[in-house]
């Protein structure tokens, strides 16, 4: 009966049967769920699709329950309780983070919220979302309560009333079936190879048949939280789960469901963590570990092998060469986490499948929208940890781990970032194990033998680098979790507290120790460079040290001690282990060099925090004196490879070595390496003693051999060329080792200040840059977060911002930051700059910075040395490392070396110098208090001619040493001769030279003792180590390495000699006084000359010097130090020393001398001439390019030269000759042709329009003058003659061509040579040579073309100017006579010349240089006429963007601003040719109209031919033009005037015209019938011209159109004669401006100016000649007095006016259209922007394309117009050209000026190429922030916006912007 209910249901309408079942649900009995069940059984078929349209309609209608399914979400979401917003977003997706609200690092906002939420003033950033995220509103584990916005603050819900129960319960009915189908379709698409490309397509479509299904469960999660509730608990109850999954209580079809069943647990078989076939791992491993049997790694976790360990370790013979044992599993609990999983709810097997099908994006979502029911975020975290070894095992094996990265970590991130949970899940699901056991796991696939130290017998295994598991980073999201889950207090307690846990960690940590090793090359350059480096440090950063800075941040207390205490114990096990594995005794193999030690800087960075944070005692945490040594070895090793790798003794290791240092030292790394590497040595160095640290550093950095008092030596680690940089970088890490103070006492706000200062010393910082470059502590919770309060107070106090300027030539800079004075004064600490470093050269700048300082403030002027600092003082902890400066060893080398720069010994250098001062310096400021009394019982009655007797600086200073014995080879200068007894200065002449030898043994004459240094810290080791242990044995162990020192056969043999030295070390510091100043006895002690003054003199202030300085300064504080050396001082400058340097015959001294120094002159040198050049290349290009600064340039007019009788001379700037232009061989301008539509874009209104920022507001384009003229050509081509109409308007307000040049000439013939060699050379150029692109050789300024120059003969000259008193009836006579002749020129067409093939090629370029759309305007395309149209709008084109550059106006004249130098006379002469060709018909011809009285043909005769244009509609402007160009001879400026004066007679009559438009009619009527104006019968008054116009006008149907009241709106005031006046006066002002231009350049006069704009007219009009003499003094000009009629006005107006109103009849309404013509437009201008770039951003970033209605990828706006368009984007491509460069063509001509949205820059495109412009918004710190990166506010920079503006209106983009490609149609 059941199933044929269900059968009638399903035929049933949906809603109804959904409708009575619900009923029958609700009824008693299980009647109704029965039904639902069998009814569910044949729409949930499996057969069926998982996901048909008609399957989801009938879920949705059952859970309506009758409702339609809107309604249904509608009541639902009523009921929603839910807190948090959680929304759930993707990559890529736009979010924000605010660090004022957030508590966890993570916290993340989504747009709405953000916005909704009081954020104004915080600290918060826009960022594009990496992996995916949820928005984090209302959750207050993550973020404050002050956060939140409105809709989530915890007010809000709880009004909110419970769920009634009938509204949810088909859902409960419904849910748990939907779900197994679901999870059944899961099973049945799964197949298991997944690395089958087929297979991986049947995965990828099984996914995309359900996501219909999976967006419906979707849609319930966002119902809000009623409808989470209902799905937490179907997924999360056990019973359902095990009703329906296995299959057995199925009512459906049996084997089906058990069949699917199956394969789910095929599916489970291999979610163990080490699964059967990987068991043999381990037998591989022990192979590799070669006959020690020993498993290397415990793989055999849930194993019964691991038993067999133990016997073995009973027999105690663990000696150093066996491993101890990594066993995985430290406790039988553990082994849960190697086993195969079980499944107890829905949840959790469908988190099974969602891992097994890779997290496809879809589930992903869905699981996390229903985080916000707190119940279902327990259950789904929980199972998240259980499944988490299973899911990085996936991860392993996944080809496609970066997208499966991040969506692991954006599930992770959700459910570890709360403090409480994450405690939760450690402590009931051991998550803390699972991770690290994972970890451990996880590197175990990649490790491999070390070879570090000793190879054959080396047990320790590292990880590869080469692995794809680390060089693509797979194992970042585990780390990240597990960085994540530490930051929080209770977990990282507990990791603490668990020795076991710790244990292993310390086993995982020394995976990554040696890691990488590098060998040093000696022969050839290795061949393949690996770049696994890379890899290497960011292991090292993520998983060793960021989880370190995590541990740290928990033992900042006293009460925590005992975790410190725990660590430490466990690194040192750890380290002693990794000493045994590698066989360490004593030495480091040489040419080894690791970057990675983690366990050192484990170790060192907790001993830091314990004294510093947790005053624990330092010695109880130190090992003995033996690991200490061993402990030191390789952080030194570290250090003296840096040096040699920037000596460039690792050159052939290939670039990737100097990476690596590079890497070590820079910003993100030098906290987690080489500052714990330093710190660790300055503890070495306080505890050891410190002859031994001494010598070995020398001996590390190989310059033992170097440090001997004679003068040539044998090296036999180093060869000569890297001495000389090794023992600069031995001495530079003393220094460094003794003044950095970071772990060592200094506070964090002094750390921070003196990274701040060293950065800002280097070079200006960008605040970004400086950011990035200050080490902030990796760990997140750090309290020091970059760019809180505390990082720009900290600014504020060492810095000035430096707004951001503009230089000549638009390169724009940035806001910048500068030290402040006084920190140049004080604070420049040179040590931490080169501590910092990446780049050597960066210590150079900043020495160079420090030197301009004080050469400004005239502190200094020479060249300063580094400034001595003194340190901050020491945490009592370390007093042991000022020992260092206080032992004999340190002494002899100081002494060596003094001695040997005095005596000018090879290899010496400034440098070194320096650094032998500052250790001097440093000794005589820190004294060991025990030092103090030794002085005084040494006394002086002790012998002084042996090596020092005490470790005290003072007295060691003024001991003298009388004989030294050196061992050195025969051929030194010192052996030849036996050493005379006489004085110091003689002794020395012989011991200069050059300089070789071997040992360092040098001994007193007396004993026979010979100290050296290696010896020395031999037997030093010896006593260390047995003191240490009892044992003698292992003594022995100390191999003497004795092979190492002896020199090789094939050099010289050793002898010894004894020197006589006499010297101690403050007469050598004398000495070298005299000698850096060049003069003798340069040294006084000023006390001598003034007794009271020792007290007076503080050694501070002479801070900044040179050595100089340096040596008084230190000569001062030994004065100060003790007596007995302020007598030796006075003794010494007393005994007035004779010259020192010896007179030196041999050149081969004086060139092993000179050598380094004429090195260092060339350098200089070359630095000088360098800079000379660019200072000379600068001025030229200032001269020679004055569009660089468009200011102050006078124009210049190429051709119209002062001297009128001579010809016009050019210069050719490729073959240099000068000459006149000829017809043979012509000159020509380098001239840049492009199309241009910026005067189209002009507007009437001088506001600019506002870039549109919603959607209300718009953009038109009608107002454009573009527009305007499109609509009156075709307005007049409608009712006129096409000839006619092409003359009575000028095109090219869109796309016309402009001309402009850089003003220099070549010859026609050399430009094509040059083009030919451009053409053949392979050079990759910016420019297209076959499309005639060029740069001009002389100034590099980009051309396309060459404008021929017109050769001007002299007598022609003359013609030109004069001007006579004919009256004006004759000279309009002449004109039209010169109109009736044949041309008569002196370059005939005829005759076809070199010029004239010329200009026709030049023509031809200007016509190409547009598009064809923008040529023909005529109906019969390609006539004459329209050549014609085309020809004379060039020329107005150029004339009127001659007039924009000025400024729009002429006020300024000849002196204005901005002009360029202007090539428009040679471009008149071309068009002038041109046009020439085309002979005016007389019965057309304009001039004739103009001048007298024609019968108006009549209109009757053809009815097929259209009207002419009457003249009142034509343009005046380009009748002008027409006549001027079609002249067939050259003009005399007398016609000129005359056809001027003739054609402001129209244009006055068309201003008055337009007028009486506009009036009212009653206005009208009133002039028409004035009285007053009968009786006045003058031509020039305009009452009466008016008045005359009027009447003519009325004749017709002018004023009756309905247009006519719209027009009058415009005027509501009446007209006064004043406005009548002004309106007149502004009508004509355009044509008078353009023609002043044109006679400027035809006749060469120069422009009168003014200083008023009122003024503007009158002094146009008299330049123009309108004006009668008689007028011309008179202030006020008035419009009408300059009106001159060549017969009887009123005759010919009323002829002017009959042509409108007959040819009125057939176009009334368009007649007042063309009869109103408005001549104004204000300047170009690019659109409004507004302030905040956020508005911008927000509005456009989500905006569909209009065309292709996408959300566009690359969204951009054109800044002209406002068009949105895509850039790049493919769905808008036409004919393979993409949308910016579409409509970079149609709106500007093939120039498009765009703002990209998502990257807040300007690309600029020009024709083929196009630049990255730079951005016209800035942040608070001046800053650009390309692509958003940084996300911080921006706010529109003016002066940049107006910059980019002038470069788009004077069309110089071209010639400003150096960096252009091109764009292949592809933006």
């Amino acid at each position: 009966l059941g199933a044929a209910m269900a059968a009638s249901l399903l035929r049933r309408d949906k809603r109804s049967a959904a409708a009575s079942l619900k009923a029958e649900c609700c009824g008693q009995g299980g009647r109704g769920a029965q039904l639902l069940g069998e009814l569910l059984d044949s729409v949930l078929c499996p057969e069926r699709a998982v996901a048909e349209a008609e399957v989801i309609e009938w879920c949705k209608c059952l859970m309506a329950g009758g409702e339609s399914f809107d309604d249904f979400c509608q009541m639902v979401r009523g009921y929603d309780n839910a807190t948090l917003c959680g929304l759930v977003w993707t990559a890529n997706f736009v979010a924000y983070r605010c660090r004022t609200c957030g508590i966890s690092p993570c916290m993340s906002l989504c747009a709405e919220c953000f916005n909704a939420g009081e954020h104004t003033g915080h600290d918060f950033n826009m960022f594009r979302s990496q992996a995916g995220g949820a928005c984090d509103c209302g959750d207050s584990s993550v973020m404050r309560d002050s956060g939140f916005c409105k809709r989530h603050r915890s007010a809000t819900c709880s009004n909110i009333p419970s769920v009634p129960n009938e509204l949810m319960m088909m859902s409960e009915h419904l849910l748990p079936r939907v779900i197994l189908r679901l999870i059944q379709h899961l099973r049945d698409g799964y197949s298991e190879p997944v690395s089958d490309p087929a297979t991986e397509r049947d995965l990828q479509k099984t996914l995309q048949q359900m996501e219909p299904l999976i967006s419906l469960l979707e849609d319930l999660t966002k119902m809000g939280g009623a409808m989470r509730c209902i799905l937490t608990r179907v997924l999360t109850n056990h019973q359902i789960y095990k009703d329906l999954s296995s299959g057995d209580l199925c009512t459906g079809e049996k084997t089906y469901a058990k069949k699917n069943y199956e394969k789910y647990l095929t599916a489970l078989k291999g979610s163990g963590l080490v699964c059967s076939e990987e068991r043999s791992v381990t037998s591989v491993l022990d192979q590799m570990a070669g006959a020690s049997n020993v498993t290397i790694l415990g793989a055999t976790a849930g194993t019964g092998q691991m038993d067999s360990s133990d016997e073995e370790e009973q027999d105690g013979s663990q000696g150093i060469g066996k491993r101890k044992r990594v066993k995985l599993s430290n406790s039988t609990k553990d082994s849960s986490i190697m086993d195969i999983l079980k499944h107890k709810c829905f949840l959790e097997e469908i988190l099974f499948w969602t891992v097994k099908y890779e997290f496809p994006q879809k589930m992903v979502t869905f699981l996390l929208n229903m985080l916000p029911d707190q119940n279902y975020k327990i259950a789904f975290t929980k199972t998240f940890v259980q499944h988490y070894a299973f899911i990085m095992k996936t991860l392993i094996k996944s080809h496609e781990s970066d997208t499966m990265s991040n969506r692991i970590v954006h599930i992770s991130v959700q459910l570890f970032s709360n403090e409480e949970l994450a405690r939760q899940v450690t402590e009931e699901c051991q998550l803390l194990e699972i991770m690290v056991t994972v970890l451990l796991y996880m590197m175990e696939s990649c490790l491999i033998k070390s070879e570090l130290q000793d190879e054959e017998n080396n047990f320790h295994v590292v990880v590869n680098c080469g692995e794809p598991l680390l060089k693509n980073n797979t194992y970042w999201p585990l780390v990240s979790d597990f960085i994540n889950i530490l930051s929080h207090q209770s977990v990282a307690k507990r990791f603490l507290e668990d020795q076991g846990l710790l244990q292993m960690w310390m086993n995982f940590v020394s995976f990554f120790q040696g890691m990488n090793l590098n060998k040093r090359e000696l022969n050839e350059h290795v061949e393949f460079e690996s770049q696994t480096y890379y890899a290497a440090f960011a292991a090292e950063l993520e998983a060793c040290a960021q989880p370190m800075w995590g541990l740290l941040t928990h033992c900042k207390i006293r009460e925590t001690q005992e975790y410190t205490r725990t660590v430490v114990r466990y690194c040192l096990d750890a380290l002693q282990d990794w000493f045994d594995a590698i066989n360490f005794v004593d030495e480091p193999s040489p040419n080894q060099v690791t970057f990675h030690l983690p366990l050192h800087r484990y170790y060192a960075m907790f001993l830091s925090k314990a004294i510093r944070c947790q005053q624990l005692d330092l010695d109880s945490l130190l090992p003995d004196q033996e690991m200490l040594m061993k402990m030191m070895v390789h952080p030194l090793q570290i250090q003296a490879s840096l040096s040699e790798i920037h000596s460039n003794m690792w050159v052939r290791n290939g670039l990737q070595i100097k990476g690596q240092a590079m890497t070590y030292v820079q910003s993100h790394f030098c906290n987690s390496m080489i500052d714990p590497d330093i710190f660790l040595l300055q503890i070495c160095a306080s505890r050891l003693d410190p002859d031994y640290f001494v010598s070995s550093v020398f001996e590390r950095f190989k310059v033992v051999d170097l440090l001997t008092m004679a003068s040539q030596h044998q090296n036999a680690a180093l060869d000569t060329e890297h001495e000389r940089s090794m023992l600069e970088g031995a001495l530079t890490f003393l220094v460094i080792l003794l003044s950095l103070r970071i772990h060592l006492g200094m506070t964090d706000d002094e750390i921070l200040r003196a990274e701040m200062v060293a950065q800002l010393c280097m070079s200006d910082r960008t605040h970004s840059t400086l950011l990035d470059l200050i080490p902030e502590n990796p760990n997140p919770k750090s309290g020091i977060i970059p760019g809180s309060y505390y990082f720009e107070t900290m600014l504020s106090a060492v810095a000035d911002f430096k707004a951001p300027a503009f230089e000549p030539g638009g390169s724009m800079q940035q806001g910048m930051y500068t030290p402040k004075a006084d920190i140049w004064n004080q604070e420049f600490d040179p040590i931490m700059v080169i501590l910092r470093t990446v780049y050597r050269r960066d210590v150079q700048s900043a020495m160079d910075r420090y030197m301009g300082f004080l050469k400004q403030t005239g502190k200094f002027c020479g060249n300063p040395w580094p400034p001595y600092r003194e340190r901050a003082p020491l945490n009592p902890s370390y007093r042991g490392l000022m020992r260092i400066l206080h032992c004999k060893t340190l002494h002899i080398v100081l002494f060596t070396l003094l001695y040997k720069i005095s005596m000018d010994h090879q290899n010496m250098s400034e440098h070194i110098l320096c650094m032998v001062l500052y250790l001097i310096e440093l000794g005589l400021d820190n004294l060991l208090e025990e030092t103090f009394e030794e002085e005084e019982m040494f006394g002086e009655e002790r012998c002084s001619d042996s090596w020092f007797h005490g470790t005290n600086i003072t007295t060691n200073l003024h001991h003298i040493i009388n004989y030294v014995r050196v061992r050195l080879p025969e051929t030194a200068p010192e052996v030849t001769r036996e050493p005379p007894a006489s004085t110091s200065s003689d002794a020395s002449s012989f011991v200069q030279g050059s300089r070789r030898a071997t040992a360092l043994n040098r001994e007193s004459s007396n004993t026979a003792q010979v100290f050296s240094l290696v010896a020395e810290r031999r037997r030093k080791f010896q006593e260390i180590i047995n003191r240490n242990s009892g044992n003698p044995v292992q003594a022995a162990a100390v191999r003497p390495k004795t092979s190492k020192w002896t020199a090789p056969n094939s050099t010289p043999q050793l002898t010894t000699t004894i020197l006589e030295v006499r010297e101690s070390m403050i007469s050598l510091l004398i000495k070298l006084h005299h000698k850096l100043s060049g003069k003798q006895n340069s040294y006084y002690p000023f006390w001598l000359e003034d007794s009271e003054s020792t007290s007076r003199l503080d050694p501070m202030q002479q801070m900044h010097g040179d050595g100089i300085t340096a040596i008084e300064r230190i000569l001062i504080k030994i004065a100060a130090r003790s007596r007995q050396n302020k007598c030796s001082i006075e003794e010494i400058c007393r005994k007035v020393a004779p010259p020192v340097p010896p007179k030196k015959s041999s050149s081969a001294d004086k060139k092993a001398l000179d050598k380094e120094e004429r090195r260092q002159k060339a350098r200089e040198r070359q630095q000088k001439l360098l800079a000379e050049f660019a200072s000379r290349q600068k001025s030229f290009m200032e001269t020679a390019m004055d569009l660089e600064s468009p200011d102050g340039d006078v124009a210049m007019d190429i051709g119209s030269s002062e001297h009128q009788d001579a010809e016009t001379v050019y210069d050719c700037v490729i073959c240099g000759q000068s000459g006149p232009s000829t017809e043979e061989r012509p000159t020509g301008l380098v001239v840049l042709l492009q199309a241009s539509s910026v005067l189209g874009h002009r507007r009437r209104s001088t506001e600019p329009k506002k870039l549109p920022t919603s959607d209300e507001e718009q953009i038109y384009p009608e107002d454009t003058c573009g527009t305007a003229h499109d609509v009156r050509i075709t307005d007049l081509q409608q009712f006129f003659k096409d000839s006619s109409c092409l003359q009575s308007v000028s095109i090219g307000w869109e796309g016309g061509v402009y001309v402009q040049t850089c003003g220099h000439t070549l010859h026609i013939d050399c430009h094509k040579s040059y083009m030919e060699s451009l053409r053949n050379d392979q050079v990759l150029q910016s420019f297209s040579v076959d499309k005639g692109e060029f740069t001009c050789p002389l100034c590099r300024q980009f051309a396309n073309s060459v404008l021929p120059c017109y050769p001007e003969k002299s007598e022609e000259k003359n013609i030109w100017s004069p001007y006579t008193n004919k009256n004006l009836m004759t000279l309009i006579k002449e004109v039209e006579e010169q109109q009736e002749q044949l041309g008569m020129f002196p370059v005939s067409i005829s005759s076809i010349t070199n010029l004239s093939k010329e200009m026709e090629s030049v023509m031809k370029d200007i016509r190409s240089a547009t598009q064809k759309k923008y040529i023909d305007y005529g109906k019969t395309p390609g006539s004459p006429d329209n050549d014609f149209l085309f020809m004379y709008s060039v020329a107005r084109l150029n004339l009127e963007l001659e007039l924009v550059h000025r400024g729009g106006n002429l006020c300024l004249g000849g002196a204005s601003a901005t002009t360029k130098r202007s090539c428009l006379n040679q471009l008149l002469h071309v068009l002038a040719m041109h046009m020439r060709l085309f002979r005016i018909d007389s019965a057309y011809n304009p001039w004739a109209r103009l001048t007298r009285l024609t019968q108006v043909i009549d209109l009757g005769i053809c009815d097929d031919e259209k009207p002419e244009v009457p003249l009142l509609y034509r343009d005046v402007s380009s009748l002008l033009l027409i006549l001027v160009l079609s002249m067939p001879q050259e003009l005399h400026k007398e016609h000129f005037t005359c056809i001027v004066k003739v054609l402001y007679n129209l244009l006055y009559i068309q201003a008055i015209a337009t007028l009486s438009v506009r009036f009212s009619k009653e206005e009208r009527a009133a002039w028409k019938n004035s009285r007053k104006l009968k009786t006045m019968c003058t031509d020039k008054s305009w009452e009466v011209l008016l008045s005359h116009v009027i009447c003519e006008l009325s004749k017709g149907k002018l004023y009756c159109t309905g247009d006519a009241d719209q027009v009058t709106m415009l005027s509501t005031s009446a007209w006064s004669p004043q406005s009548i006046e002004y309106s007149i006066q502004q009508f004509c002002l355009p044509f008078l401006r353009s023609t002043s231009l044109l006679q400027h350049h035809l006749f060469g006069d120069d422009l009168p100016s003014c200083q008023r704009t009122e003024e503007e007219f009158g002094m146009l009009a008299n330049y123009l000649g309108l004006l009668s003499p008689s007028l011309q003094s008179s202030d006020e000009v008035n419009s009408s007095s300059c009106l001159e009629w060549p017969i009887a006005a009123p005759s010919i107006i009323s002829q002017w006016c009959l042509e409108v109103t007959t040819s009125a009849e057939s176009h009334s309404e368009q007649v007042t259209n063309l009869l109103v013509q408005d001549p104004q437009w204000s300047v170009p201008c690019l659109l409004q922007l507004p302030e905040n770039y956020n508005t911008i951003f927000q509005y456009y970033h989500r905006k569909a394309c209009v065309h292709c209605s996408k959300v566009p990828k690359d969204p951009a706006l054109c800044l002209v117009c406002g068009t949105f368009v895509c850039l790049k984007g493919q769905c808008c491509k036409q004919q393979s050209y993409c949308e910016c460069v579409l409509h970079s063509q149609n709106c500007g001509a093939g120039t498009g000026i765009f703002l990209l949205i998502n990257a807040s820059v300007i690309i600029v495109i020009r024709g083929h190429r196009f630049c990255l412009w730079g951005s016209v918004y800035l942040d608070t710190h001046g800053e650009e922030d390309r692509d958003l990166r940084r996300g911080k506010p921006l706010y529109l920079c003016n002066e940049r916006y107006k910059v980019l503006e002038q470069q788009w209106v004077t069309h110089t983009f071209d010639h400003i912007n150096k960096r252009w490609g091109p764009h292949y149609n592809g933006l």
